[in-house]
C-alpha cells in the first residue's frame, strides 16, 4: 500500500544584490525617502486624529491626497504607498496584542531605507545568464540582479509556486532586494539522527557535547589576548581600517560644535560602514553554513535559553556607585555581540523543523559550574575559561570547559528540563488572539 507524502505550504525570504547605474541609484533613493516621509506624516495624522475618527478609508484618502499635490511623494509608487498603510496599521494591533512597542517616527539617519512591492506580477523576474536575473521595479526598470538561488519563475512558476512580492532594502553594501517565495513542498519526515547539545561561547563558537565544535577558522584574540573585533577581516582591510578610523579622528576634530558633517567626513564614515558590512556578511555566511550542517547531522538540537540583553549590560555604573572592571566588561559585550548568539538560535530554529527535527531550549543556571560526570557542583572546579577539572575526589574527571557545559546542556534536556519546543515537529501553533489552556 502506497502512502503520498503529506505536501504543505512554505513561505521563505531570497535576498539577492542588485547592479544598479547611477540614475536607478538615485530614483530608488527618491522613493525610498519618499517612503519614510509618507509612513512620518502617516504617523503624525494618526497621533493628530481622534480614536473616533481613525478609520482606514480616511487615511487611505489623505495618501492619495498627498501624492497628488506632493511632487517628491509621486516618485513613490502607489503600491509601495499601500503597502506603507498596511504595515504601519500591523504595527499598532501587534503593539494592541502586546507583541511590540509603539511605531514611531522614522529617523533619517537611523532608519533603513526601504522600497516594498507588494505585487509579486510587478516584477517580471526574469534568468538571462548563469549568474544573473532581470527583474522589473515599478518607476525605475528593468534592473539586474544576483542569480544565486532557483526563483520559482516562467515556466517553473504556478498559483502555489511563484513569487509573491520584494522588498527593496539599501545598506552599506549598496541595494539589495529580498524576495518572497511561497512554495508547495513534502513536509519533511522525523530526522533520525542524535541529540546533541550546544555551548555557545566567545573563544569557541559553538561546543557540541559529542566533543566537536565550530570555530570560526581565525584566532579570536590578538596576540596581546585582547579579542579581536575585526577578525572577519584579513590583514589588509585591518590596516584599511585602521587608517580610515585614524583619518575620520582627524577629520572629526576640526569639526565645531554643532556644524554638518563635511562630505569628507561622510565619505570615510562610508568606506568604514562598508568594510564593517563585509565582516557581518562573512559571519553571517559562516552561521548559514554551520547552522544547516548541523540541522542535517542531528535529529535533537539543545541549546541554551540565554537573555542577551541582559549579558551585554553595562558595568560603568552610577556617579554614586560606579563599576568594577568597566573596560573588561566593555570588551566581553562586544565580544559577545559580535557572535549573534541570538541570530544563531534563530538559524537553527527554523532549519531544524525544515529537515524534521527539533530543537529545544533549558535553562543555563549552573551549565559551566556543574560536573557532567559526577553531577556535582564543586568550587573552583572551573579554573580558567578552557578548563574544567572537577574537585570533588571521588570524581577529579577533566575536559574541555565549554564541552562539560555542553554535556550538561544535553543532560537537562534528558531529564525533562527542557522549555517549550522552539521549533520541530513537535510544536503546535494555535491561532493567534487564543490563549493557551493554561491561560484560560
Amino acid at each position: 500500500m502506497s502512502t503520498e507524502s503529506v505536501r504543505e505550504k512554505r513561505r521563505f525570504g531570497h535576498r539577492a544584490r542588485l547592479s544598479l547605474t547611477s540614475a536607478q541609484v538615485q530614483l530608488i533613493d527618491a522613493q525610498a525617502h519618499a517612503a519614510r516621509a509618507t509612513w512620518n506624516l502617516l504617523h503624525d495624522l494618526w497621533t493628530m486624529t481622534p480614536k473616533c475618527r481613525r478609520l482606514l478609508k480616511a487615511m487611505d484618502e489623505a495618501i492619495r491626497q498627498a501624492r497628488k499635490e506632493i511632487d517628491w511623494l509621486a516618485v513613490l509608487p502607489a503600491q509601495a504607498a499601500q503597502a506603507i498603510l498596511k504595515t504601519y496599521l500591523q504595527a499598532w494591533k501587534n503593539c494592541w496584542e502586546g507583541r511590540a512597542d509603539a511605531p514611531n517616527f522614522k529617523t533619517r539617519l537611523r532608519t533603513v531605507m526601504s522600497v516594498d512591492i507588494p505585487q509579486g506580477r510587478d516584477l517580471q523576474v526574469k534568468r538571462v545568464h548563469r549568474h544573473w536575473g532581470m527583474v522589473n521595479i515599478p518607476k525605475v526598470g528593468r534592473v539586474r540582479f544576483r542569480w544565486t538561488r532557483d526563483l520559482p519563475v516562467g515556466k517553473n512558476a504556478s498559483a502555489d509556486n511563484r513569487v509573491t512580492g520584494a522588498r527593496l532594502v539599501k545598506d552599506a553594501l549598496g541595494w539589495h532586494i529580498a524576495f518572497r517565495v511561497q512554495a508547495i513542498e513534502a513536509a519533511p519526515q522525523r530526522h533520525t539522527g542524535p541529540e546533541v547539545g550546544i555551548d555557545a561561547g566567545v573563544n569557541v563558537p559553538l561546543a557540541l557535547s559529542d566533543g566537536n565544535h565550530y570555530d570560526h577558522g581565525c584566532p579570536p584574540r590578538l596576540p596581546d589576548g585582547t579579542a579581536d573585533r575585526d577578525k572577519w577581516l584579513n590583514s589588509d582591510e585591518k590596516a584599511k581600517l585602521l587608517r580610515l578610523e585614524r583619518r575620520a579622528a582627524h577629520r572629526k576634530s576640526f569639526r565645531k560644535r554643532g556644524e554638518k558633517t563635511s562630505r569628507r567626513l561622510q565619505h570615510t564614515y562610508d568606506q568604514i560602514k562598508r568594510l564593517r558590512a563585509t565582516a557581518t556578511r562573512r559571519a553571517t555566511d559562516w552561521q548559514h553554513q554551520t547552522t544547516t550542517q548541523l540541522a542535517r547531522t542531528y535529529g535533537v538540537i539543545v541549546v541554551e535559553n540565554l537573555d542577551i540583553p541582559n549579558m551585554v549590560q553595562s558595568a560603568r555604573g552610577t556617579i554614586d556607585r560606579p563599576g568594577k572592571n568597566v573596560a573588561q566588561k566593555s570588551g566581553l559585550n562586544r565580544s559577545i555581540s559580535q557572535e549573534a548568539w541570538g541570530r544563531t538560535v534563530t538559524m537553527l530554529t527554523y532549519k531544524a523543523a525544515r529537515h524534521g527535527g527539533t530543537l529545544h531550549k533549558v535553562s543555563a543556571s549552573g551549565t559551566s559550574l556543574r560536573c557532567s560526570a559526577c553531577g556535582f557542583t564543586t568550587p573552583g572546579s572551573r579554573e580558567d575559561q578552557a578548563t574544567f577539572v572537577c574537585k570533588n575526589p571521588d570524581c577529579g574527571w577533566s575536559c574541555n570547559a565549554d564541552h562539560n557545559a555542553a554535556r550538561n546542556v544535553l543532560h537537562l534536556y534528558r531529564m525533562g528540563h527542557a522549555l517549550i519546543p522552539a521549533a520541530g515537529r513537535a510544536v503546535v501553533r494555535r491561532t493567534r488572539g487564543v490563549k493557551p489552556a493554561a491561560a484560560r
